[in-house]
């Protein structure tokens, strides 16, 4: 027995011993994009992509069409079991096959994006994983539906528990397990790193606060999750798709609100978007593929860098959020989403049916346009009805975001890249302004005044800003510099 047991201890520990090389070794490999995968922002356009992902059910990403991506919630009430989350998935994933095929819609890309319960229960979003699979193969079969499945693992990690090795971490790489091993064909997230230092300067509208939290600490948390996210997505031959910065630059978004908010000025928002691209281009190092996640709208700027497919939502994700670029997001998407709907009925069908309905016919217009040869004509139209109504808007069009995608690889490190972007996003809304196109409010101006300021007067060393960030947010609740490779306890 005692040699039986000194046997298992020794495989574990054998176990992580390979688990800590392998994680070792992936990030020596990791990627630095020193060149543009694009010869201008001209060259990018929906549907096409440099390097497109083959997945699925036949399904090709960013090849030349573009796929509508339904993602969906349960009803409230419905996590309480598995036997009653298996029902609701079995009905929505149900409503939007048919609903395509009714349609005649060539291809479908579904996003199982785990509630709380399919990640802290791993099993169950395998479960879920597994029969969502078998239905999109059941319509492959009888249709020729192209599909694939994508599946976003909840990010439950505390800060206070340890971002590294703590239980919630063990369990986000089992539910990533599990749905590898249960069908899934993409693996995304939407990882955390520095919310708690975030969360304590988003609402002072800290900017120093903001490339703190978002450009270093979240990206350098992006590193190490995403090391081992491709390795989990090697293992079963699947595409490790993204990482959006729905964390921190969402939520800014939305803090921002619509033009009549000046809660928190749309120029800081723009700027925290470009640090978001700093962050989110960790998960490509590290060997991400695409298509990233719908919520990310830095992922033009991405698409730019990597020339990997995106995935976007605009106007089709009213139903979740409000924004103010509905049209310009899907100017370069290779997927188009509807960001979240809840399941439920409308007039038209479930919430499930009739978005799956709204998403065809938007990307059936983009795939006419593709085969009429007028896509770039359909892109600017897309463009220009945005570009210019506000900073968030014309610092994603794809010209801007082109040279915002520039000066992020101009740099190596995550805060030389971040006061890179940032200075370029602020030369590009300046110029728009002085031209008359942008149109700043006296309110606006000042914070794109004071982003300035607070930009020119920041240490030319990493390792000062480091120090000083650590030193003035060291009372911040549950950050702990250790779990982000930095000084401290």
């Amino acid at each position: 027995m005692t040699k039986v047991i000194g046997l298992l201890w020794f495989a574990m520990l054998l176990e992580a011993i390979l688990v800590i090389f392998r994680r070792l070794l992936r990030r020596e490999k990791m990627k630095k994009f020193t060149q543009m995968a694009y010869e201008s922002s001209e060259e990018m356009v929906f549907g096409k992509a440099k390097f497109p992902v083959e997945c699925g059910l036949g399904l090709k990403i960013g090849d030349g069409y573009v796929t509508p991506e339904l993602k969906y919630a349960p009803r409230p009430g419905k996590e309480e079991s598995l036997e009653t989350l298996l029902e609701e998935y079995r009905r929505i994933t149900e409503d939007a096959l048919e609903r395509a095929v009714q349609l005649g819609l060539p291809s479908l890309v579904l996003e199982l994006e785990h509630v709380f319960q399919l990640t802290a229960n791993p099993e169950w979003g395998g479960k879920i994983a597994r029969m969502t699979r078998d239905m999109m193969e059941e319509y492959h079969q009888k249709y020729g539906l192209k599909t694939a499945l994508k599946s976003t693992i909840a990010d439950i990690r505390k800060p206070e528990n340890d971002l590294r090795n703590s239980k919630e971490y063990k369990t986000i790489i089992e539910a990533f397990h599990q749905a590898g091993s249960n069908g899934a064909d993409i693996l995304c997230i939407e990882s955390i790193g520095g919310k708690e230092v975030f969360n304590h300067c988003v609402t002072r509208q800290d900017m120093e606060g903001m490339i703190f939290s978002v450009g270093i600490l979240g990206s350098r948390d992006m590193k190490y999750i995403w090391t081992d996210i491709v390795d989990i997505a090697s293992q079963y031959g699947i595409i490790p798709g993204g990482d959006p910065d729905c964390a921190h630059s969402n939520t800014t978004m939305f803090l921002a609100g619509g033009l009549l908010s000046t809660e928190m000025s749309h120029t800081f928002a723009a700027l925290v978007r470009v640090l978001g691209a700093v962050r989110s281009l960790v998960a490509f190092e590290c060997g991400a593929k695409g298509p990233d996640k719908d919520c990310g709208y830095e992922g033009v700027i991405l698409k730019a860098i990597t020339g990997c497919p995106i995935s976007m939502e605009g106007k089709t994700s009213a139903c979740a959020h409000s924004d103010l670029m509905g049209n310009l997001a899907a100017a370069t998407c290779d997927l188009w989403s509807n960001e979240a709907v809840q399941y439920g009925d409308m007039f038209g069908g479930t919430t499930a049916e009739v978005f799956t309905e709204i998403l065809g016919y938007d990307v059936s217009l983009m795939n006419t346009a593709l085969k009429m040869g007028s896509e770039k004509v359909l892109r600017d139209m897309m463009i220009l009805s945005d570009k210019y109504r506000d900073p968030q808007a014309l610092i994603l069009a794809p010209d801007s975001a082109y040279a915002i995608g520039e000066a992020i690889i101009s740099e190596s490190s995550y805060y030389k890249r971040s006061i890179k972007a940032l200075k370029k996003a602020l030369q590009i809304i300046n110029e728009a302004d002085q031209s008359g196109k942008l149109i700043l409010t006296k309110f606006e101006k000042k914070a794109a005044d004071q982003a300035q300021d607070i930009i020119n007067n920041l240490p030319e060393s990493e390792e000062e800003f480091i120090a000083n960030s650590l030193e003035k947010y060291s009372a911040v609740e549950d950050f702990y510099p250790a779990y982000y490779e930095l000084g401290g306890e």
